[in-house]
Formats: structure tokens, C-alpha cells, sequence
């Protein structure tokens, strides 16, 4: 045998190797990351007590820093440390860090969704990054009354791998204090488009992150830079630290079709999208306001802005669900000009949780000058 036939077949072999990783790895499809919900777990022997002695000792997954494996019931001092699905989560110590590697489509776009509860630290927060994408989200105010909120963070795949990495950046007196990390999933968003006979893009919410089918507190969009993914195509949410919940119709009343955004943050935060206008044309903004059926039972006042106008809707909700249309009309003043929404108020629901109006079925449309008004109910 030749040194070059050799060679010929040492590449034909790495090729080969090669072809057979990508296929074992697979490209992520909508659900679970595989062991996303950290049910499988180490051996004894690569643990500490709870904490994860090992990187790879995780299925799936990479560890750096402070990790600790839970389980359901499990108790800290006097506090009984919960897990939202299944027996088993993690927990995210001083600089500690969980990552995978995914296999995705390049260009393709992606949200990941994943639940996380506060323990003991007073600020806590995470970094999720893919890539070059990052961003930080705050975790210090609780949504819901069991402690556990989903959060979602979308991207664009610049590769076909991608590392996923969720890391706490604190550093606490106890180095165990940090958050819990369970049910991680990812899902692929499809590009934003405008429906006919509306200017705006996903004017209807039915795109969105992942909500996990088995919990009823919805998908929190969290705060974002302009040049970010948002996991809500279309639109970006405006704030500090604050969010919007993205919630679908098994567990919550939705004006129209199976999702809708709920205002859970008051004036603390926007949410948006910029669509392009011609200055000094006239344009039709309609939208659905109503309630989610949680149990959010006070007067609400959804607002609304485009270019110079300003509407407040009214609901009384009942907390019962239902919902009224209403629409504001208004010359753009610039090419491009923003569509805002927020909710006036706080709002809280009888077990302390923030809750908020629930807005739906947005729709943008050009109309004739002599048609309009400011607010028509």
C-alpha cells in the first residue's frame, strides 16, 4: 500500500468518525434538552455531600464551580428547597457553572426555556449565554407562589454546534446560596413575519418560547438590548429588571388563539415593536385587553403609544377571564414608529404574586384621515 493511498483512506476514515459524532449528536428538536430536567444524575462517588465533585459527572452536561444536586423536599436550615418537576434539580453555587453542547441549524433561530427558584442570596441572577449571545437575567423577584418561574433567552445560531452555558455569577458568604435550575428546554422560533392586513409582525403571540405543557405559570420574556433575540419574534421588552409573562390558553383565559402576553411588571416595563410608517399618514392600532383567569380580580388600565398618541383602556376584571376590544388611530411622524404597551398599574393576586392585564390579538392597519379618532371602545 502506497503512503498516498494511506493517506486517502485516513481521511476517508476521519470523515467517517466525524459524520457519525454529528449524527449521534443529533439536532435538538422542541422539547427537553437531553437530561434537561437533571433526573439523571452522578455516581456517590463524584459527589460531596450535594455537591458535584466532578465536571462530567452530569449526563449531558458540563460543571465548573460550585454546583450541588437536589432533591425534591430537601432542607436547608429551616427551609425545604422544592423541585418543579420530577425528584431532581440543581443548584448553582458562587461562580458555578451548567453547560451542554447543542447540535442546531446555523442561521436558525432558537428560545430556551428553563425554571429557576430563588434559595437564599438577596440579588440573584444569571448569565445565559450561546456563543457570542449573552444575557443576564434577574431572578429576585418571584412570580408565582411556589417560588418557580420559567424564564426564556433566544439566539441566533452563528454554527451548527453551539455550547449552551447557564452560569451564576454571584459570590456569597455561603458558597452554596445561589439559584435552582430545573426543566430546560429549547425551541425553534420561526423568523417573524406580517400577516396580511397587518403591519406588525406576530401581531397574535401564537410565537413564542416553550411552555412547559405540565406548569401554569407561563414563560417570563425577560428585559433586552435593542440588538438582542427576543423570544417573543417581532418584539422586545423594554425595563431595568422587570418582564412580561407569555401564557398560553390551557392555563390561562387568552382573548384569541393559544397565547397572549400578561403585564405582570405595571409601568416598570414596555413592551414593543417598531414597524415602519410613512410621516404623516394615518394608521389603525387594535388590540385585545382582558384578564388571565388567575384569580387577578382589580380594575385594570392597559396603555397604549404610537407616535403622539395615547390611549388608556379600562377592564374590570373579575379574575375570571374575559376580554374588550379596543383601538387607538394616529399619523405617524417618522418612518419608523413604535407601538408600546404597559400596564398602568401593579397588581397582585390574593397569594401575594404579581399579576397584570392580558394583551392579545394586536393589528396594525393604514386608514383614511377623515376616519380618524383617538380612541374608539
Amino acid at each position: 500500500m502506497t503512503g498516498g493511498t494511506r493517506s486517502r483512506r485516513l481521511l476517508l476514515l476521519l470523515l467517517l468518525v466525524g459524520v457519525a459524532a454529528r449524527a449521534a449528536l443529533g439536532v435538538v428538536t422542541d422539547g427537553l434538552l437531553p437530561n434537561g430536567n437533571f433526573e439523571q444524575g452522578p455516581d456517590a462517588s463524584q459527589m460531596n455531600g450535594t455537591r458535584v465533585t466532578s465536571p462530567n459527572a452530569m449526563p449531558n452536561w458540563e460543571i465548573s464551580g460550585f454546583v450541588e444536586y437536589i432533591g425534591s423536599g430537601q432542607k436547608q436550615d429551616d427551609m425545604i428547597l422544592p423541585v418543579p418537576e420530577g425528584a431532581r434539580a440543581v443548584r448553582l453555587g458562587n461562580d458555578a457553572t451548567i453547560r451542554q453542547l447543542l447540535s442546531v441549524t446555523r442561521k436558525a433561530y432558537y428560545s430556551i426555556t428553563f425554571s429557576a427558584a430563588r434559595t437564599c442570596a438577596q440579588a440573584e441572577k444569571l448569565n445565559v449565554s450561546v456563543g457570542l449571545e449573552s444575557s443576564v437575567l434577574p431572578i429576585q423577584t418571584v412570580y408565582t407562589s411556589s417560588g418557580w418561574d420559567s424564564y426564556s433567552f433566544a439566539f441566533k445560531a452563528r454554527h451548527s454546534t453551539v455550547w449552551l452555558t447557564i452560569h451564576n455569577p454571584g459570590i456569597e458568604e455561603d458558597p452554596a446560596c445561589g439559584p435552582l435550575i430545573d426543566s430546560i428546554a429549547i425551541k425553534n422560533l420561526s423568523p417573524p413575519r406580517r400577516e396580511k392586513g397587518n403591519m406588525l409582525r406576530n401581531g397574535d403571540f401564537e410565537e413564542g418560547p416553550f411552555i412547559f405543557p405540565d406548569t401554569a405559570w407561563g414563560a417570563l420574556v425577560p428585559p433586552m438590548d435593542e440588538d438582542d433575540v427576543c423570544p417573543l419574534p417581532g418584539w422586545m421588552v423594554m425595563s431595568d429588571t422587570k418582564v412580561v409573562k407569555y401564557v398560553d390558553a390551557a392555563h390561562h383565559a387568552v382573548p384569541r388563539g393559544a397565547r397572549g402576553v400578561e403585564l405582570v411588571a405595571g409601568r416598570e416595563a414596555a413592551l414593543l415593536q417598531e414597524v415602519p410608517t410613512t410621516p404623516g399618514r394615518w394608521y389603525g392600532l387594535s388590540f385585545s385587553v382582558g384578564d388571565a383567569g388567575n384569580g387577578c380580580a382589580e380594575p385594570m388600565v392597559v396603555e397604549a403609544y404610537a407616535a403622539r398618541a395615547t390611549a388608556r383602556v379600562s377592564y374590570e376584571s373579575r379574575g375570571t377571564g374575559g376580554s374588550k376590544r379596543a383601538s387607538l388611530e394616529f399619523a405617524a411622524a417618522a418612518n419608523l414608529t413604535r407601538v408600546v404597551f404597559q400596564s398602568y398599574n401593579h397588581h397582585m393576586k390574593p397569594d401575594g404574586t404579581l399579576c397584570g392585564p392580558v394583551l392579545d390579538d394586536v393589528s396594525l392597519v393604514s386608514v383614511r384621515r377623515h376616519a380618524a379618532r383617538r380612541l374608539l371602545l
